[in-house]
């Protein structure tokens, strides 16, 4: 049913009107009975972390990926695009923590009547000592619930923008279907040997507590500083060793230099005992060592970062940690210092932080005179995690892996082919896909030491002393799942049996959040309980994602979906670029930099800020200035043209009995508009074909603004009706032509303002009308250049009078117009719009060099 043509169009008001229509209507609904294998085009979209609210990046990538949903919709695809929620996971949890007042303590009891202390305001802190210890159980739902409540807020943000989104297809990450999927899924890596688990060096944030992969580090410029220390060659002499690590010497196991050194050759193999600890350790050669650094003779210790890591591997040296996972000293020095002296030094140190053990022992190795020289301050890189506040350590845990490729060039091969499968957008950002694989140098560390996630659906048995039988895990079957081990009881036990000799004891780790995000496609396609809609939707059409995890989420999906099925998770990946401060800095949480986009759809419109966030292209950053939003507010100009400019068109009516077909459009000038309309719609097409949307914006933009400022200004007189029926009818057409095309293409840009503008003379949505061709045009000729030599003697007509200070309706008593030759039986054509535009009395053409409106005399003016 239509809807009656304001009076005033205006912007205001639509989003509210129109979101709640789509819903009833089922307009953006997957038409699962008409989706085939040919006309299906489905979307991995990336589902936002549920912690917090969105901001003005969010709204910036997935509009993005919302043009190409409606472009392919409209184009006959049967559009699956679902959206999902990333619930579990650090940054969840840190919110909980802080709007709550909560920590997490394992060791404590449920209580089913908790209350929390707060529930956000100004007297939270961050500080675990001033947050209550609560339960597993009860810190989890508090997470569920806070995430919900985000979850609807970020909805009612998605709704506002307009985006597509069939919301009757949609996930949570820690969903009990997802839960099952991504144990699913692991289970299946262990079964083929592609999971497992090891005692190794981790990276470790002490702040979390937790493991973090290699995926998820971040550099950081850091003050630090050079000491020199003596190590003690048996002949007397000394060795000196530069570190900016001191406090770790104790964990030292051997000294490195490069093989071609040739300051250090006399000492390969030979020993050497260290500062203060007196523990003997071999002087060996290896490629990583740097000559030009410090002395270029390091110390190794277990571990410092994670050179010391391969060194330690490659090199088949001990271990001798001294850190705790809380950060802290050991209380039990390493068996390798066994002097009175050096036990007493190690005393001193246990259970300092790393910064006070470093003091301490910059103190001790001065007392003996074993620190060489100045202390010499410096800056460099440290690895944080990327959600850390503290440097990483490196500590010996137990951890499960899933092969990634590092260690095993068939399958890293396989990967880098997969890449070459995808089609990227802009391709450039292949590299970024390429350069990860293959400098990966450990494999997958998916396990967490966190609470709010996805189960590590293992037990493991207890022998006949109660301990841990690490290498033979108990699994449930697939029809169990979702099971968590730290409540559930293992399969064939009871639960009388958990932790006792003999019985099994459940794994209590998580995954990483990104072992259950990597599997986004089987999770929206309902991998677990509907394998048919899965097969329909997978691989997919297009990932759309940010730049900055093509590291961690695009390369994990590839891993996981050639892992389970040999193949590619989908065939295109569209990346977006960043949003920038004025400054040209990444907005962020962690900067405050962030635009919530809530206040700028209020303040601006959908419309508008769907247009400033389509205007950049795919990979490409574009700046933000709150205080200045010049493109938002081109993109509201747009937005109520459309709406203005309609509403002039269709006060039009047609001559009576004449048919509304293109075989009405005769006008030279109404031709060659068409034409010029058939090349925007060609333009239009290839470019949102090959994933450039904002190529296609500024291509139909262009046009749009001619076909008002130029185009329905040269013909409204005649769509009056002065003139020939013929004439008038041939106008009319072309404008209600030109609307309707227009308006479609506008639609994924603008989609409340063009909805709008198509009930007023449709009963179906603009959104579900099929993108236009050039076929239904009528015109084969190609466009003449008529509408542009037009518009430029409309030009010089305007700017005359405007050179005389008179109005634009100021009749004109006649004018001239020169052309080369070539031209003029062009604009001959057009003479009676010209003319009646620029209120023209006697319009004459003449041959001229080139195209100029001269002798210009305004009724009751002098001559110009």
């Amino acid at each position: 049913m239509t809807r009656p043509m304001p009076e005033k169009p205006a912007l205001e008001g639509l989003e509210a009107h129109w979101g709640p229509q789509w819903e009833t209507d089922g307009t953006y609904l997957f038409d699962r009975a008409g989706a085939t294998s040919d006309n299906i085009y489905s979307i991995d979209t990336p589902p936002p972390t549920a912690s917090g609210s969105l901001h003005i990046g969010h709204v910036f990538s997935y509009t993005h990926t919302d043009v190409k949903a409606r472009f392919e919709r409209m184009r006959g695809k049967s559009v699956f695009y679902p959206m999902g929620w990333d619930d579990n996971g650090l940054p969840t949890e840190r919110r909980v923590q802080n709007f709550y007042g909560v920590r997490c303590d394992p060791s404590l009891p449920y209580d089913p009547d908790f209350t929390p202390p707060f529930e956000g305001g100004d007297n939270k802190s961050s500080k675990a000592a001033d947050q209550l210890p609560i339960s597993r159980r009860n810190f989890v739902e508090l997470c569920e619930r806070l995430t919900v409540e985000d979850e609807k807020q970020f909805e009612d943000v998605w709704r506002k923008l307009g985006l597509s989104v069939d919301w009757t297809q949609s996930y949570r990450t820690i969903g009990d279907d997802s839960q099952a999927i991504a144990q699913k899924a692991f289970l299946r890596n262990v079964a083929r040997g592609e999971a497992y688990q090891a005692q190794a060096p981790t990276l470790w944030d002490i702040t979390f507590r937790t493991a973090v992969a290699q995926a998820e580090l971040e550099d950081k410029d850091m003050p630090g500083a050079y000491h020199t220390l003596a190590f003690h060659v048996p002949d007397g002499d000394d060795i000196l060793i530069k570190t900016t690590r001191p406090e770790l010497l104790p964990a030292c196991v051997a000294l490195v230099a490069h093989p071609d050194d040739e300051r250090y050759q006399h000492l390969f193999g030979t020993t050497v005992t260290t500062p203060l600890f007196d523990v003997e350790v071999p002087v060996l050669a290896h490629h990583l060592a740097q000559k030009d650094k410090g002395s270029g003779i390091a110390m190794i210790c277990t571990f410092g970062d994670t050179t010391d890591v391969i060194w330690w591997r490659e090199l088949d040296l001990p271990n001798r940690s001294v850190l705790g996972f809380d950060g802290r000293f050991i209380s039990e020095a390493p068996a390798a210092i066994e002097s009175s002296a050096g036990r007493e030094a190690y005393a001193k140190l246990a259970g300092k932080t790393v910064f006070s053990a470093k003091a301490e022992i910059v103190a001790l190795l001065q007392e003996t005179g074993e620190l060489v020289g100045e202390i010499e301050k410096i800056t460099h890189p440290v690895k944080f995690f990327e959600k850390g506040d503290k440097p990483l350590e490196i500590v010996s845990t137990r951890q499960w892996y899933i092969v990634n490729g590092a260690r095993d060039e068939e399958l890293r091969a396989t990967l880098l082919k997969r890449g070459e499968e995808v089609a990227f957008h802009p391709d450039f950002m292949r590299v970024r896909y390429e350069n990860w694989v293959k400098g990966l140098s450990g494999d997958w560390l998916i396990s967490r030491q966190r609470f709010f996630g996805v189960p590590i659906p293992v037990w493991y048995p207890l022998d006949a002393d109660g301990n841990p039988v690490f290498d033979r895990p108990i699994v449930p079957s697939e029809d169990a799942l979702p099971v968590d081990p730290s409540s559930d009881t293992a399969p064939g036990y009871d639960e009388s049996q958990r932790g006792v000799a003999g019985g099994f004891q459940g794994e209590v780790d998580v995954m990483d959040t990104w072992a259950t995000s990597s599997l986004t496609p089987q999770l929206a396609g309902k991998w677990e309980t509907d394998p048919e809609l899965f097969d329909l939707v997978y691989p997919y059409s297009l990932r759309p994602q940010g730049q900055d995890i093509i590291r961690t989420w695009l390369f994990s999906t590839m891993l996981r979906a050639q892992l389970e099925g040999d193949t590619v998770p989908w065939t295109n990946a569209s990346i977006s670029g960043f949003i920038v401060d004025p400054d040209r800095k990444k907005m962020s949480k962690s900067k405050g930099n962030v635009v919530t986009p809530a206040a700028m759809l209020d303040d601006h419109g959908s419309d508008a800020v769907r247009y400033w966030a389509a205007s950049s292209r795919l990979g490409t950053d574009a700046a933000f200035d709150p205080q200045n939003p010049k493109q938002i507010k081109v993109g509201r100009r747009l937005a109520i043209k459309v709406l203005n400019a309609a509403k002039f068109v269709y006060s039009f009516e047609l001559p009576a009995g004449v048919s509304v077909d293109a075989a009405g459009v005769t006008a030279p000038l109404d031709r060659d508009l068409l034409a010029n309309f058939a090349a925007v719609i060609e333009s239009a097409t290839t470019s949102l074909d090959g994933y450039d949307h904002a190529k296609a914006l500024e291509t139909i933009e262009k046009f749009f603004w001619t076909f008002c400022d130029d185009y329905l200004e040269l013909v409204k007189e005649r769509a009056y009706g002065a003139g020939s029926t013929a004439g008038q009818a041939s106008a009319v057409l072309t404008l209600q032509t030109a609307v309707d095309g227009l308006l479609r293409l506008l639609a994924p840009y603008l989609p409340f303002a063009t909805e709008e503008v198509w009930s007023w003379t449709h009963d179906s949505s603009v959104h579900t009308a099929a993108w236009p061709t050039v076929t239904e045009l009528g015109v084969s000729d190609p466009a003449s250049g008529l509408v542009d030599l037009v518009g430029q003697a409309l030009i010089g007509i305007r700017r005359a009078k405007t050179d005389a200070k008179a109005s634009q309706k100021t009749p004109v008593t006649s004018a001239v117009v020169s052309a080369p030759a070539a031209a003029l039986a062009l604009l001959r054509s057009a003479g009676d719009d010209l003319a009646a535009v620029g209120r023209i009395e006697t319009l004459t053409f003449v041959e001229g060099d080139e195209l100029a409106v001269t002798d210009i005399v305004l009724a009751e003016q002098p001559a110009v």
